[in-house]
């Protein structure tokens, strides 16, 4: 077996501890997210509900990247899958129902409770379900609702009017904020996932364009173009779902007519 020199010995560790450097960028990632989602529920019960929402926004972007980068670097593992979860869990789930409940489900009292926990537990279903559905679905969809983007919903609603309400018959639009997503998360509807966007694709330059349009919106108006993208990108799975019915009966009438003429 061959000695080490001191100076091949000293590159070695060097190497090593590049090495773990470098695996712990998604983990710092997740870490990131988490704060947010911490961040975001203690300024919502300070009431300070324009600073509290952006913090989901921020973990959604912290969330979309670290898995991206862990498998860039080849860093993935057991421990970044659970940690990730956790952490998506305190961000999508229990933020967004705190946010939610400080803003305006406070005078529902006992019903604003039970609202904001339907929105915490479809959630951690939503989550669970996407665990143990990794790898056996159609990656170009989410089956339900992203907990992501559903606490972006709720976020983005609240950013745009952080007055919130204090009063029960103003308060109403509150509980349908949160049951809607709750229930979209644990629904069957598919949600395009946009995995499969491919740079090389003919229309790819049409959609870095769109993707440009939308930053520059949201930094020139950042409440009114979150609000308009959460709430398109909820709507989209609906209009997606009637074009797929309206395609798939299309044929069945030009078939029952063809059945017409004949006869």
């Amino acid at each position: 077996m061959a000695m080490l020199t001191p100076r091949r010995r000293q590159t070695d560790l060097a190497s090593r501890r590049f090495r773990r450097g470098v695996y712990l960028i998604p983990g710092l990632m997740t870490l990131g997210n988490l704060f947010c989602g911490y961040a975001c529920i203690v300024y919502a019960m300070r009431g300070e509900y324009a600073t509290a929402a952006p913090f989901v926004g921020f973990a959604f972007i912290l969330d979309g990247l670290d898995g991206r980068i862990a498998r860039v670097l080849g860093a993935e593992g057991a421990f970044g899958l659970e940690f990730d979860s956790l952490a998506d869990m305190v961000s999508f789930g229990l933020a967004p129902a705190v946010l939610a409940y400080s803003w305006g489900l406070t005078s529902f009292g006992r019903w604003g409770w039970a609202a904001g926990f339907i929105y915490v537990t479809a959630a951690a279903m939503r989550l669970a379900r996407f665990n143990v559905q990794a790898g056996s679905v159609d990656k170009r969809y989410f089956v339900g609702m992203p907990s992501p983007t559903a606490a972006g919903v709720v976020a983005a609603t609240i950013f745009a009017y952080p007055a919130g309400f204090r009063e029960t018959s103003g308060a109403a639009p509150v509980i349908a904020l949160v049951l809607i997503p709750a229930f979209l998360m644990v629904s069957t509807i598919r949600f395009r996932s946009f995995k499969g966007f491919d740079l090389q694709a003919p229309r790819s330059y049409t959609v870095l364009m769109v993707i440009a349009v939308v930053i520059a919106a949201i930094f020139a108006h950042p409440q009114g173009a979150l609000l308009i993208l959460a709430y398109t990108y909820a709507a989209s799975a609906f209009v997606e779902l009637a074009i797929q019915r309206l395609r798939r009966r299309t044929p069945d009438v030009e078939r029952a007519q063809n059945l017409e003429h004949r006869i």
